[in-house]
Parts: structure tokens; C-alpha cells; sequence
């Protein structure tokens, strides 16, 4: 009865650390535009942003990232022979990618914090895809499970980041049809 309480508990979390992780890539993507601008609009816009970003990456999304992982453990400790699956195993690895992403986000969250754009708004839609990609390989290893191809799995994600790779390239020349 608790697992079942417990597993709800570790779905919400996850949900909102992606809806986090996704938003903060845009905000990156806004601060960066905005670094661009002239001032005084780089400096109002890029203030505001800041202040975006910083609540909704340690109300929401470190909150989100600690708690999902914490009702993880807890349920592993109730249901320990679910280590020994291959799905498991593998999503155990996405999850791990998953939180270098979370860590990458940080440093690129505290250079934007001072200033420091590394980065180009380009790069960081193409880099918002790596979070998708990390869902959509979690949720179909814990939904098909031992019914998962690998062969047929690995390709699949592998074809739809390089659909979204195209999305990307292609919105980006829709939108400087617009602005030329």
C-alpha cells in the first residue's frame, strides 16, 4: 500500500524536475537573447530573467531533482530485486545522464547569474532536447519494460533526436525568414 503512495510521490517529482529542467533552458535561451540587446533593455530584461531563473531553479527544480531521487532510493530499498532487471539497469543509466544534465544546467545557470554567456541561444534550444530525450527513454523502459528491443529501442531515440535536430534547423530558419 505505501509503495503505491510512495511511487505517486517519485512520478510528481519527476514531472515537475522536467518541467524545471525545460524551462530553465528557455529562460538560458531568453537571457542570452536579451544579452544581445541594448541597454537600458539588456540590463531590465536581463535582471528580470535572472530573477526567473533563480526561483524556479531552487524552488522548483532542485527541490523537484532531491525529492524524485529520495523516493527513488525509498523505492529500491522496498522493492530491491527490481536492480536485477536490464530495464531497470538502463534506465538507472538515463537517470544518470539525467542528473549530469541537472549539474551542466547548474554551471550554465550560474555563468548566465554573472554575466557570463557562453553559450549561444542556438545551442541552447538544440542542448534543451537532451531532456527529452532522457524522458522519452525513461517512460518507454518503465512502461514496455522487459518487452523492449534494444536494437529497435536505441534506434528509435537515436531517429527521434535526429527528428528533433531537424525540428530545430528548421524552425530556426522559419524564424529568420521572419525577422529578415
Amino acid at each position: 500500500m505505501a509503495y503505491n503512495y510512495i511511487k505517486s510521490l517519485h512520478l510528481i517529482f519527476v514531472i515537475t524536475w522536467f518541467a524545471g529542467l525545460f524551462y530553465i533552458v528557455r529562460l538560458f535561451v531568453y537571457q542570452i537573447e536579451a544579452s544581445l540587446k541594448p541597454s537600458p533593455e539588456k540590463e531590465i530584461i536581463g535582471d528580470q530573467l535572472k530573477i526567473m531563473a533563480k526561483r524556479l531553479w531552487y524552488i522548483i527544480t532542485w527541490p523537484s531533482m532531491i525529492l524524485a531521487t529520495g523516493f527513488a532510493i525509498w523505492l529500491v530499498i522496498l522493492r530491491p530485486f527490481y536492480m536485477t532487471d536490464a530495464w531497470m539497469q538502463v534506465k538507472l543509466g538515463f537517470v544518470v545522464l539525467l542528473i549530469i544534465y541537472h549539474i551542466k544546467c547548474h554551471v550554465i545557470f550560474k555563468d548566465l547569474q554573472r554575466d557570463k554567456v557562453k553559450y549561444s541561444s542556438n545551442f541552447m534550444r538544440i542542448f534543451n532536447e537532451g531532456a527529452t530525450i532522457i524522458l522519452f527513454a525513461v517512460v518507454f523502459l518503465v512502461i514496455l519494460k522487459n518487452a523492449v528491443n534494444w536494437i529497435y529501442g536505441t534506434v528509435g531515440i537515436i531517429l527521434f533526436a535526429v527528428l528533433l535536430m531537424l525540428g530545430i534547423r528548421l524552425y530556426k530558419r522559419i524564424r529568420e525568414n521572419k525577422e529578415g
